[in-house]
């Protein structure tokens, strides 16, 4: 079967050589699956390459998507690993359960959001995706089915958590949700007129609510840099009646990137008069966790060659001397980032071996691929974030070195370990296999 299955960001080559499960299980029976050739994809989220194998195949996980049981007494549901969050949220509502910890996205599988550990608006009070995953089932190349948790296989459990894909499929997974008066959210937005403004009060908002997130004005320079808005909700009491949004998309790939210095401009300030003139208001979950899902194929608008997505994490001792200079860096580089979104992580440690958020503030940018200059602007922004004591986010990751891919998970030595021989990916082949031998 031939089909391009491309990564979110279309900055690196789609896999061509895809197969299903029901494919490769025989090979897995009889422990005769090729080292290096798979890796699990599920519905191409990932920005860069982790959910990529260009020397292997991908293993489509779509079809497995089966809600197994749901408890509304423990709050706890079980799924097959293909099943979209967006699932997971429709069968949980009815109860009065919401996933602790949701991304940007609401189209992410629930093996995605495991290997990738994914966080959210909330990470200062749940911490990340894996700290509610309850137990997973794990199916290794060598045939084995492994029942995994922090009690059973305990090893597996933690290096499947983050680990990327490279443990071996999820076949499926149970996952303690969390009680919630609605899923709607009473929102504020707050402006705050620099950097250091909302730097002075971003503690306080997340101690108030249980979600915290900053839109960023990436153009503003001055005194007014890193102005912009700080967005703050916690769970309606009540669930408002909401019409029916309608569902645009991006028909066609634009020849070029329509996202230039005037587009970015006129979204900066329509974002800033509009959405900050509601300080209060009930907002539906869809537009205050999943904005951009209300636009199918919006990647497109950065243009044919792709976005490169950069997340970067670093400690709160060294924030406002490391988020400055990285907003600089974009300035100087001409490349003004269309979605800059800041964001604090708590102390909570996730279960994963390799998980990306630790106590800091993290900082995202996303820029149209303009090739070489775009590449160099990324390799300062790392560089920047590795010198504040930070870590780059592999799973938004399309290009990042191995060095720095090694100064932001110094452990990635047990997650090879503990990788299944038969599965691989792009980013680890580029990254980890360049480190030399364990």
């Amino acid at each position: 079967m031939t089909a391009r299955f491309p990564s979110f960001g279309r900055a690196t080559p789609p896999a061509i050589r895809v197969t299903v499960l029901d494919e490769v299980e025989p090979a897995f029976r009889v422990g005769q699956a090729k080292a290096n050739s798979l890796i699990a994809y599920g519905n191409g989220r990932s920005y860069g390459d982790s959910c990529q194998n260009g020397e292997g195949a991908v293993v489509d996980m779509r079809a497995r998507s089966k809600l197994i049981g749901l408890d509304p007494a423990t709050g706890v549901i079980e799924a097959e690993a293909g099943i979209l969050l967006s699932d997971v949220i429709a069968h949980a509502a009815p109860h009065g359960l919401f996933p602790p910890v949701v991304p940007g996205t609401q189209f992410v599988t629930l093996g995605g959001a495991i290997a990738n550990d994914i966080h959210g608006k909330n990470h200062h009070r749940r911490g990340t995706f894996g700290c509610h995953v309850e137990a997973l089932t794990l199916l290794r190349s060598d045939g084995q089915s492994l029942r995994c948790s922090m009690s059973e296989n305990t090893e597996f459990f933690r290096a499947t958590i983050g680990g990327m894909g490279l443990t071996g499929i999820i076949l499926s997974a149970k996952l303690r949700l969390m009680r919630v008066p609605s899923p709607d959210i009473a929102e504020t937005a707050t402006p705050f007129a620099s950097l250091e403004h909302y730097l002075d009060r971003a503690e306080a908002a997340d101690a108030a609510n249980e979600y915290a997130v900053a839109w960023l004005d990436q153009l503003a320079t001055g005194r007014a840099k890193g102005r912009g808005l700080l967005l703050a909700g916690n769970h309606a009491e009540t669930r408002a009646a909401h019409r029916p949004s309608r569902r645009l998309a991006v028909p066609f790939q634009p020849p070029l990137t329509v996202l230039n210095r005037l587009a970015l401009r006129a979204f900066n300030f329509a974002y800033r008069t509009g959405r900050g003139r509601k300080a209060l208001r009930t907002a539906p979950c869809q537009s205050f966790f999943f904005p951009l899902d209300a636009v199918r194929d919006w990647n497109r608008l950065y243009g044919p060659r792709g976005l490169f997505q950069h997340q970067g994490v670093v400690p709160f001792e060294a924030a406002r001397e490391a988020l400055p200079e990285l907003l600089d860096a974009t300035h100087e580089a001409g490349q003004g980032s269309f979605l800059t979104v800041l964001k604090r992580f708590g102390a909570q440690r996730s279960p994963g071996l390799i998980s990306f958020p630790r106590a800091g503030y993290t900082l995202t940018l996303d820029f149209p691929n303009r090739g070489e200059m775009t590449r160099k602007l990324l390799d300062r922004l790392d560089r920047i974030t590795v010198a504040a004591g930070g870590a780059v986010n592999p799973y938004k990751d399309a290009r990042m070195s191995p060095e720095t891919f090694a100064a932001s998970f110094p452990n990635w030595r047990e997650l090879e370990t503990i990788r299944d021989p038969a599965f691989m990916s792009s980013f680890w082949r580029r990254t980890a296999m360049q480190l030399g031998s364990i």
